[in-house]
């Protein structure tokens, strides 16, 4: 596996534990951690949005 593919899946990951956080506690752990919708959280929004369309290529890849 690639390096940018085993970055765009942790990156998947956090944002899973994350979603996983807010539907079952109502908890969002980068919002948390970072502040509600500052610069850094929506960078990392960013980043798992883009690791999830870059996981499609994973996906189909041999």
């Amino acid at each position: 596996m690639k390096i940018v593919d085993k970055i765009a899946l942790v990156l998947i990951i956090i944002g899973a534990i994350n979603w996983g956080l807010i539907g079952i506690f109502n908890f969002n752990l980068v919002d948390a951690i970072f502040g509600t919708m500052s610069v850094i959280s929506r960078i990392i929004y960013a980043l798992v949005g883009i690791s999830g369309l870059w996981a499609i290529k994973i996906l189909f890849d041999d």
